[in-house]
């Protein structure tokens, strides 16, 4: 019947009525989506709250030096690079004449066209912005070929800055007159103490702008389209990577787990045709739900796509009837197949801001808290990291007791056992066991004697096994 539902005001009775009745039809799907949403492929498949994640975490992707483009796609990608105002383009056709890293000349229309190019542009995330001229020619195992060949490395740029003052004996100057630095690593500044231009740096040499090459490495943070982010926990071998059954080996390995509780079945979608596209040489534009066509439109689509790379490759494993969109593949240290067959494909993986190397952190003694006694909470104040609820749940299902011990105590708020400890360390002598009661606990006493509540405890020594009675 060709109609629709139509809401009452008045008494929200649902009424079908012609379809030339109706004045204001809503007929773009991506009119629903923001523009992060809309650059999901098959998102009416997933979560909506890592539909949420992912659209938020796709801001936090950083510029790769060999950026792909995705094989599986909305359509609004090409519209969303255009709108960032960073892509240049072609204003009008002509012919590409003459192209390096810092212009590019296009003639055309009786004229040339000289486009200059960004290069080597600070991003306000501390990223590289440099455009390269082209013209038309939750942990997560991942392979060494990643790292070797560049696939994720990107580039970050730290502006260091300083400011002069005007003191009482005069206004501060800029000098290259450094101290306790050797002559020659200072030979490349100016009476500003500014690299000259032209200069041939050494690695060592003083600069003021750094650019830093970053290769991906473990506990580096990745993420998919779907919200399926992870942590790398290992770089294998190319050689104990599993492989396909025409010997290739795989380049990443998701946990299974992610996917039921997390209910984002779209990255699936996108893997297996990921697969297909690859295979096929072609590209995909999904529209946001694309089940209004047909029922199961998604997986019949993949399902067909998969069977006909299948046929044109002459490959069968690429879609196997018995189990469709998944492969039996062999482990790279003893050739076995494993056990159950195991969904392959390509999709495509940002790398996000969030790097260990910019959140790697140690802390051997520094300052504490005037109230609790603890130690600051940051990375930036040399602070140390919390131990909640649930990391004391953990440390107590694994039975660590004296591990525990030292995270409550002498790591934490314990003033008199973290001076001995200190001390004890440093001349490698038998560190003392706690004798009374941490600083903590003194809290929760002096708290209660606020709420007019008397606490008496008493501590019992392990020396003596006697029971002492202790103020707080």
């Amino acid at each position: 019947m060709d109609g629709s539902a139509h809401g009452s005001a008045q008494r929200q009775e649902f009424l079908t009525i012609a379809w030339e009745q109706i004045h204001l039809r809503s007929i773009f799907p991506f009119q629903y989506f923001s523009i992060g949403a809309s650059l999901i492929p098959f998102i009416e498949h997933n979560d909506a709250n890592r539909a949420l994640m992912s659209s938020n975490m796709q801001r936090q992707a950083v510029p790769l030096s060999r950026s792909e483009k995705c094989i599986v796609g909305t359509g609004l990608e090409r519209q969303a690079s255009l709108d960032s105002g960073v892509s240049i383009i072609a204003e009008h056709e002509g012919k590409i004449i003459y192209s390096d890293t810092d212009k590019i000349l296009l003639s055309g229309n009786g004229d040339t066209l000289n486009i200059p190019l960004v290069m080597y542009q600070r991003s306000n995330k501390n990223t590289c912005m440099h455009q390269k001229p082209q013209v038309p020619r939750d942990a997560v195992l991942i392979s060494e070929r990643l790292v070797y060949g560049d696939i994720y490395t990107s580039f970050h740029i730290r502006k260091y800055e300083i400011q002069t003052h005007v003191t009482s004996q005069g206004p501060e100057k800029i000098t290259n007159e450094i101290p306790h630095l050797e002559a020659h690593l200072l030979r490349n500044l100016d009476r500003n103490g500014i690299a000259m231009l032209g200069s041939w740096v050494e690695t060592g040499d003083i600069l003021v702008v750094i650019i830093q090459k970053r290769e991906i490495k473990v506990s580096d943070k990745v993420v998919g389209r779907h919200g399926n982010k992870g942590i790398i926990s290992k770089i294998l071998p190319r050689q104990d990577m599993p492989y396909l059954q025409d010997g290739t080996p795989v380049d990443m390995v998701f946990n299974p787990l992610g996917v039921p509780s997390r209910m984002n079945v779209g990255q699936i979608f996108e893997c297996s045709l990921g697969l297909a596209g690859a295979l096929l040489d072609r590209h995909y534009r999904i529209a946001p739900f694309d089940e209004r066509y047909e029922q199961e439109a998604s997986r019949k689509l993949v399902f067909s796509e998969l069977y006909e790379a299948s046929k044109q490759t002459v490959n069968p494993w690429v879609f196997e009837p018995e189990y469709p969109g998944k492969s039996r593949i062999f482990d790279g240290r003893t050739g076995d197949p494993f056990e159950q067959p195991v969904i392959i494909g390509k999709s495509y993986i940002l790398k996000l801001i969030h790097q260990v190397d910019d959140k790697i952190h140690g802390r051997s003694s520094g300052h504490y808290a005037l109230v609790t006694l603890q130690p600051l909470r940051g990375r930036a104040k040399q602070g140390g990291q919390r131990v909640g609820e649930m990391e004391v749940w953990a440390l107590e299902g694994f039975g660590v007791a004296h591990i525990l011990q030292e995270m409550l105590t002498y790591k934490s708020d314990h003033i008199r056992a973290r001076q001995e400890v200190l001390g004890t360390t440093i001349i490698g002598g038998t560190i003392p066991s706690p004798e009374d009661a941490p600083e903590s606990f003194r809290l929760l006493v002096r708290e209660l004697r606020s709420l007019a509540l008397e606490l008496n405890h008493f501590l019992v020594s392990e020396k003596n096994f006697q029971i002492n009675r202790k103020e707080a």
